[in-house]
């Protein structure tokens, strides 16, 4: 799997040990750190582009980000696709929540989908929030998935 930075360096090691250096490297220069970690998609055609990201915000001091791109030519419904989606995210902080709980790093997991009934996304909402909140993450939608609705959504546009 293959993880870059928002400059477009690719990131060479292990993605579990380059967040754990991340986290080091900020815990040393005085921040407090979050991570909140979302993925997105954009159906393009026949293919459809998801990337993840893995933000890292520090308290009064700006982010930054990792980020990991695939795509697919398998057809989804929409609620496949938002659940796919959660999916992606969940397995990416499952692997990172020792290491985070190890550092006392807060963790939330976003999903981008709406909580208006009125978008087709919020088919989805139940299940994802139960699937997040079950895996014992805190769970974020619309308006307030950042790293989702904004981060990963500027990766996939």
């Amino acid at each position: 799997m293959t993880w870059r930075k928002f400059s477009g360096e690719v990131i060479q090691t292990p993605i579990l040990e380059e967040v754990e250096h991340a986290i080091e490297r900020e815990t040393n220069l005085g921040n407090k750190l979050k991570v909140c970690i979302g993925t997105d998609s954009q159906v393009k055609g026949a293919v459809t582009d998801f990337a993840t990201v893995i933000v890292f915000l520090r308290e009064q001091r700006g982010a930054f980000m990792f980020i990991h791109q695939e795509r697919t030519s398998q057809k989804m419904s929409i609620k496949e696709r938002m659940l796919y989606e959660v999916q992606k995210s969940i397995d990416i902080a499952y692997k990172l929540c020792d290491l985070l709980d190890l550092y006392d790093v807060g963790l939330e997991v976003h999903a981008d989908i709406n909580t208006n009934p009125m978008f087709k996304s919020n088919q989805a909402l139940h299940e994802a929030m139960g699937y997040i909140l079950s895996m014992g993450f805190v769970f974020k939608a619309k308006p307030e998935a950042f790293a989702s609705s904004c981060c990963a959504n500027k990766m996939v546009q």
